[in-house]
């Protein structure tokens, strides 16, 4: 019996090349995002921390000095707060930016996959005819055979 041999198949092993590709990239801009959602999570701990050595400094004797040097810190962490927000922001999309271009590589790739079992299930289908000619072959054969 003959043995499948799908023309396309080195058309369809890039494709699955490109989709694990991507699938890295994707993985990389996720954990991208994760890290600067981490970052963000700790400038909003140091800044609560700032609110309450504030809170604290303005209880019993009052170093002016000081209150000053926690509102600034508080200042710059807002700041920073805003700077990383947007760094998630542009972090996320990239994030789908990636995914989109994912989801088209799979797509890509699924279609070529069903187009190899859709060639698979022809030359079956192919083989079976084949197979079914030869044996009414071979009864036609013996039959004209017995005849004789």
């Amino acid at each position: 019996m003959a043995k499948f041999v799908y023309r396309m198949q080195n058309i369809l092993e890039l494709k699955q090349k490109m989709e694990s590709q991507e699938k890295m990239a994707f993985a990389i801009a996720n954990a991208k995002l994760l890290e600067e959602q981490n970052k963000l999570q700790e400038l909003i701990i140091r800044k609560s921390e700032y609110e309450v050595q504030l809170k604290q400094a303005s209880e019993g004797t009052i170093n002016l000095r000081r209150i000053q040097q926690i509102k600034s810190s508080i200042e710059r962490m807002k700041v920073s707060i805003r700077d990383q927000m947007f760094a998630i922001r542009k972090a996320q999309k990239e994030l789908d930016v990636v995914r989109m271009r994912l989801d088209a590589v799979m797509k890509d790739r699924k279609t070529h996959e069903n187009l190899r079992e859709h060639a698979l299930e022809e030359f079956k289908e192919e083989a079976a005819r084949q197979e079914n000619k030869e044996i009414d072959e071979l009864v036609s054969f013996t039959y004209g055979s017995k005849d004789e």
